[in-house]
């Protein structure tokens, strides 16, 4: 055997064949077969292995058209495959096992232990059957450990989130739509251990309706929205940061990681559901219905301005801040609360005092806050979001004729929507919905929506009835950057 700290090779047997395999020190895997030069990469390709008598099964995932040759030059899409060595010895066979082992476990972040949560109800209740056929055998070609809990009702992965033994695992995956991985975000925040808990990476396997944290993910790298594709950045460990916002009315509070929607996006959202035997249709199909039937809401909203978009919205009057414990009142009337007590990290107050604070005034169409590029797989509501630079990504319309409306919500799968002139786009730290009345009919309100679930329902509107987190009056949204961390594929 050849070994030096560059690399290693020695003679095997593949398919009964003897030839040479080669380990590089970067990691990279060679050997000759058929005439064939086959290649791998470690980090990239080779999920784990497995010793089987005087064999090494080698679990890996490659492009499928390569499977047969010539591994890793083309991006189509990957399937798992397994290639088998049987060193000539056993002092190699041990060698081998010892170095590719080695070659593992040196890859940074790389989980060992995960909890997964997996919603049975969530969109086409797919989400068992996607966790046993892509979830449970590529973690089991990794030799990741895991302990499987399915979500019985709304608000359990809240209650998992918030009471388990974070110690025992190295992340958090959610085989769901997004709404399970808002309610371990809140699950978290909970805690009295909060600020170590947000440090637990998160992983979003898409297996809902809308999958918007998962596009999102994915997208920033060409990837499409699979569960493979998923799982392979939770494998490999890269990780992200993420902004957190926080949702406040009163002592209610509500963290959101994805958007929060207020008028027309609410309302085919939320009303929606009533045709959700369509499936993914429901929501193309109620928007249009909207749009015909189109509403306008009474309404305010307040923002301060990320750098660069000053010019949006009028200046308030009076910028005067009044504090007393841990809330100050801002503008006129002190009619603006804002909270100063957040997440145990004290803002100062004469940086509260600094901040400019616009206003835009109703009627409005719809408003809408993001977090993240995709509301959904084929929504790009926030071209320009990122995930962790500290600000939301604010989308309003006041005006638009219906025909015009249409061609905007035509234009959302690409992200043009936010060139129109009928559309404001910019960035906040701060956010304060001051939410009216239907224009046409000032006895029915509206619905405000985040993360897919809903906070308040106003006077007359879908399921009026139900109890909310919140009511149907001002809030305020802050943002904390990069407080939780998730899978990435980058």
């Amino acid at each position: 055997m050849d070994q030096n700290r560059e690399t290693i090779s020695d003679l095997v047997k593949i398919d009964g064949i003897t030839t040479t395999l080669t380990l590089t020190y970067a990691g990279k895997l060679s050997w000759n077969d058929g005439g064939c030069h086959r290649s791998l990469t470690i980090e990239k390709e080779v999920l784990g292995f497995s010793i089987q008598g005087s064999r090494i099964f080698l679990k890996t995932i490659v492009d499928k058209s390569d499977a047969s040759c010539c591994i890793g030059d083309n991006k189509t899409d990957p399937i798992r495959k397994s290639f088998v060595f049987e060193p000539l010895s056993e002092s190699s066979l041990q060698l081998w096992s010892n170095m590719i082992r080695q070659k593992l476990d040196s890859l940074e972040g790389r989980p060992k232990k995960l909890l997964i949560l997996v919603n049975p109800f969530g969109g086409r209740k797919s989400a068992l059957k996607i966790f046993a056929g892509d979830v449970k055998p590529l973690l089991d070609d990794a030799n990741i450990l895991f302990t499987m809990k399915e979500t019985r009702h709304q608000l359990h992965a809240k209650e998992i989130a918030s009471t388990i033994d974070l110690s025992i695992y190295d992340g958090i995956v959610c085989v769901s739509g997004d709404g399970v991985l808002v309610e371990v975000v809140n699950g978290l925040m909970e805690r009295e251990d909060w600020e170590s808990a947000m440090k637990m990476p998160l992983g979003v396997v898409p297996a809902g309706t809308g999958n918007g944290m998962a596009k999102s993910l994915l997208d920033t790298v060409g990837q499409p929205c699979t569960a493979l594709c998923a799982v392979l950045a939770i494998i490999r460990g890269h990780k992200r940061s993420l902004d957190v916002a926080t949702i406040l009315q009163g002592e209610a509070r509500f963290y959101s990681v994805l958007m929060l929607a207020w008028g027309l996006v609410a309302d085919i959202d939320i009303e929606s559901e009533r045709f959700r035997w369509m499936g993914s249709a429901r929501m193309d199909f109620y928007a249009l219905l909207r749009i015909f039937h189109l509403r306008t809401y009474n309404g305010h909203v307040y923002f301060v301005p990320a750098p660069g978009y000053e010019a949006f919205g009028d200046k308030l009057r009076r910028q005067n801040v009044e504090c007393s414990g841990d809330f100050c009142t801002l503008g006129p009337n002190n009619e603006l609360p804002i909270k100063i007590q957040q997440h145990g990290y004290r803002q100062s107050i004469v940086n509260l005092q600094n901040l400019k604070w616009r206003k835009i005034d109703g009627p409005f169409v719809s408003v809408w806050l993001h977090n993240v590029p995709w509301g959904s797989e084929d929504t790009m509501a926030a071209p320009d979001a990122k995930f962790a630079d500290g600000y939301l990504d604010l989308i309003i319309m006041r005006t638009c004729s219906k025909l015009s409306l249409l061609a905007l919500m035509i234009e959302l799968n690409n992200g043009n929507h936010v060139k129109s002139p009928d559309v404001l786009y910019l960035k906040v730290k701060a956010f304060i919905l001051e939410p009216g009345s239907q224009t046409a009919d000032p006895s029915k309100e509206g619905i405000i929506d985040s993360d897919g679930e809903v906070l308040a329902r106003g006077k007359g509107t879908y399921k009026c009835k139900q109890k909310t987190l919140m009511t149907y009056d001002r809030l305020q949204i802050t943002v904390d950057q990069g407080l939780a961390t998730l899978f990435s594929p980058i």
